[in-house]
């Protein structure tokens, strides 16, 4: 983003619901003072339809190289919501605004196509959601398994909190008769 104009965070709103439009579903620029200083801190929180996700990755890129810090997780029962952590002006003191773009997955087919063409630090946080979530990340260079071990049950996802998750695997000591 050498030659292109610093976008405040309204603009950076903007520069995507022009694209998108209506596929944005929500979007909110939350503002916060941090530190002895009380520097404004601008959090961006974007909640995007599926189908043009691919599509807001490369539109972010087109703008400025994020930085990405990680992508979150949660069952939210039915779905499955990945938040992807974005910065940008990363490494401009006082002029970072930390965008995250939510997405959800239906659990009866919870994939998504991978950022790393675009993004090659996202491989390590695509794998723990396929492994932890049972996302299939769709064009991953590396699907091993890298955070549980081989022997672990397939099918089984520790942060799922249905028939998929850990319940059977564990063991309340509390239940335990003497």
């Amino acid at each position: 983003m050498t030659d292109k104009k610093r976008l405040t965070p309204e603009e950076l709103v903007k520069y995507f619901k022009d694209e998108f439009k209506t596929k944005i579903k929500h979007a909110e620029i939350k503002k916060r003072t941090a530190g002895s200083k009380k520097k404004e801190f601008v959090n961006i929180w974007m909640k995007i339809d599926k189908s043009i996700f691919k599509g807001v990755i490369k539109h972010l890129c087109d703008y400025q190289f994020p930085h990405l810090a990680v992508v979150s997780g949660n069952d939210l029962g039915k779905n499955i919501e990945l938040i992807y952590h974005f910065s940008v002006n990363f490494g401009t003191r006082l002029e970072e605004i930390s965008l995250n773009i939510a997405v959800e997955l239906p659990k009866s087919k919870p994939e998504i196509e991978t950022i790393c063409d675009f993004v090659p630090g996202a491989l390590i946080t695509e794998r723990e959601k396929q492994e932890m979530l049972g996302v299939k990340i769709i064009g991953i260079p590396d699907s091993r398994r890298l955070f549980l071990p081989e022997d672990f049950p397939e099918g089984v996802y520790p942060w799922r909190k249905d028939e998929k998750g850990m319940e059977k695997m564990i063991r309340n000591l509390h239940e335990v008769k003497k």
